[in-house]
């Protein structure tokens, strides 16, 4: 790995650590209504909110309660995301006059921004209008992500709770998450992106005067719409010089504030963060993945504040940095590499002096090769679909590491709130499996780990894998599926194993090369995100709920720690075996048979 790829690593994790403290402290204290020095106006509000909703705060709910309540709100929110891109061309905040969304690809997306997935199979800038964007995806940005955090805080309940059968209050939880944490940070950041140069207005899409016209040829249509054809039956061709370029407008910072904080990762633009409107500068670049790993991180920190044992944070958060910096160390070195193709086939000696540096095809050059290696890394680790490069464009093993990252389940540094529960699941699992070795019944902070916990636990686990595996396999297999594949062979097998990884997971990335904003694919993924989501959060709602109505046990001389190297080595184990061992033939038919193929 190149100095600077270390250095940069280095100093992220610098940094994430220096902040996570302060925010994890700051958002136990938002989990236990604990009062907030200097925020005693933003208490009067959320009183008020309730008193509007007919809620009392003080009444807790259990953990079916606080499931159906989860749902229902979820629910509503996708026929309120769908209803809103069916009507956009009849609503106001539509300046350029975009249509409706079709019913396939509006059900696509209010399933992906309510799941907090936020993959998009259109172009934002040319299909949503500036309400759609705002009231429906960037609302959704701050619901989803308040949705995580909130089972996050019903599982922690579940963890120091001494025999209740409350697991907190669904409506208090989620209020809190967006009136305390989520709205005073985007506002911050978006202030901050707007510094950086990120645009923030309500203005017509501008055409502006190329300082160099562009002469391009196309084929010829007739009067009847159709391309015109030769007496040798090739297409007419036409050339055409551009002299004017349309620049799209609107309000992006408030949108890529929260996308970044939230974990969501839907881009205003189609280029998403690559685009020099919602990503401006270096500055901009790192600031935005420190945002994404933000409150991830920080929640191990509340983890640890709320159960009463910070040691147990640490230990959380050291299993999640083991991951990331091994992953994304493979990717950092993978993409320093020349590309063996360039060289084989001689190229001159600029282009051969340009590989030498490392692939930088499909990377802006403000960036760099390692800030966008760490880009995907960090974009994949969590359930954010933000990208910076065209992933499609790395090399085999680069593009293997994202693939994996999500097949994790995202548990390093994972989503807001999902990252937390999805790895203290893991880590049931993994006290479970130490207490099979030693003979004594598994405990993870004085609760003990009985047969429903593990069952539920399983299913949370598995649901995933089933979800991209039957996905991935239904679709190379029906002849919808396979016309959207770009490429062909392993490449093209990758793009859709890509897709289906991060639908099911909730992250949003995409591969590229793939077409796949069609009914087919529209109704596969959507499935895929809604079952990823909610199917995972109902199990750990459940072992919430049967945690905290066991006593808390006193920790005795034959408890297993579970803070130390031993426990986090133990936890990683676990991770690695149990989430990538289900997809080692897949990914063998993609990127490692890509790979060889490279390098033969």
């Amino acid at each position: 790995m190149a100095t600077q790829s270390f250095l940069l690593l280095a100093a992220f994790l610098g940094v994430l650590l220096a902040l996570a403290y302060p925010v994890g402290v700051y958002l136990a204290k938002v989990g236990q209504s604990t009062p907030i020095r200097g925020l005693g106006w933003l208490t009067k509000t959320e009183n008020l909110l309730y008193r509007l909703a007919g809620i009392n705060p003080e009444s807790g709910m259990g953990w079916k309660s606080y499931a159906i309540a989860l749902l229902v709100f979820n629910g509503i929110g996708t026929l309120f995301v769908y209803a809103l891109q069916r009507l956009q061309a009849w609503l106001p905040g539509n300046p350029q006059g975009l249509p409706n969304i079709s019913p396939d690809s509006a059900f696509n997306t209010a399933v992906s921004f309510v799941s907090n997935t936020n993959w998009q199979g259109y172009s934002g800038e040319s299909t949503m209008s500036y309400l759609s964007q705002m009231l429906a995806l960037t609302g959704q940005n701050f619901f989803s992500a308040a949705t995580g955090i909130a089972v996050a805080y019903a599982l922690i309940r579940g963890f120091s709770s001494r025999s209740s059968k409350s697991i907190g209050n669904f409506w208090v939880d989620i209020t809190r998450s967006t009136l305390y944490v989520l709205l005073p940070l985007s506002v911050i950041f978006a202030v901050f992106l707007m510094g950086q140069g990120v645009i923030q207005n309500f203005s017509v899409y501008k055409d502006v005067n190329l300082i160099d016209p562009i002469t391009y040829s196309q084929p010829k249509n007739g009067a009847d719409g159709q391309p015109l054809k030769d007496a040798n039956g090739n297409p007419v061709l036409e050339t055409l010089t551009a002299k004017t370029q349309t620049l799209a407008m609107g309000p992006v910072a408030s949108q890529e504030a929260i996308k970044l904080l939230g974990t969501n990762g839907g881009g205003f633009f189609n280029a998403n963060s690559a685009h020099p409107f919602e990503n401006p500068t270096p500055l901009s670049n790192f600031f935005q993945m420190l945002s994404i790993f933000l409150i991830p991180a920080g929640l191990c920190f509340t983890f640890g504040r709320m159960v009463g044992d910070m040691r147990q944070g640490w230990a959380v958060l050291g299993a999640m940095t083991a991951i990331f910096v091994v992953a994304t160390a493979v990717v950092l070195i993978a993409e320093q590499q020349a590309h063996p193709v360039l060289q084989a086939l001689g190229v001159d000696q600029a282009a051969s002096a340009l590989q030498s540096g490392g692939n930088m095809e499909g990377k802006e050059t403000r960036f760099g090769i390692s800030a966008s290696a760490l880009f995907a890394a960090v974009t994949t680790a969590a359930s954010c679909g933000a990208v910076n490069a065209m992933h499609d464009s790395f090399m085999p093993l680069g593009g293997m590491v994202p693939l994996v990252l999500m097949q994790f389940g995202e548990v390093a540094f994972g989503g807001v709130g999902s990252g937390l529960y999805g790895m203290l699941i893991f880590a049931v699992l993994a006290v479970f499996i130490a207490g099979l070795m030693i003979g004594r019944t598994p405990e993870y902070l004085g609760k003990k780990i009985q047969s429903f916990d593990i069952k539920m636990a399983s299913i949370a686990i598995l649901v995933t894998p089933t979800l991209v595996l039957a996905g991935t396999a239904i679709t190379v297999m029906v002849e919808p599926g396979r016309a959207g594949i770009l490429n062909p062979g392993a490449h093209g097998f990758s793009e859709v194993l890509y897709a289906f990884s991060s639908a099911a997971n909730n992250n949003g990335s995409a591969f590229a090369g793939l077409s796949a904003n069609t009914p087919f694919y529209n109704m596969m993924l959507a499935i895929a995100m809604w079952f990823g989501r909610f199917a995972v959060i109902v199990p750990v709602l459940a072992i919430a709920g049967s945690l905290a109505t066991k006593k808390r046990l006193e920790a005795t001389a034959g408890t297993m720690p579970t803070h130390g190297p031993l426990f986090i080595a133990l936890l990683v184990g676990v991770v690695v075996l149990v989430g990538v061992l289900n997809y080692v033939p897949a990914l063998a038919l993609g990127p490692i048979v890509e790979h060889l193929q490279l390098t033969k």
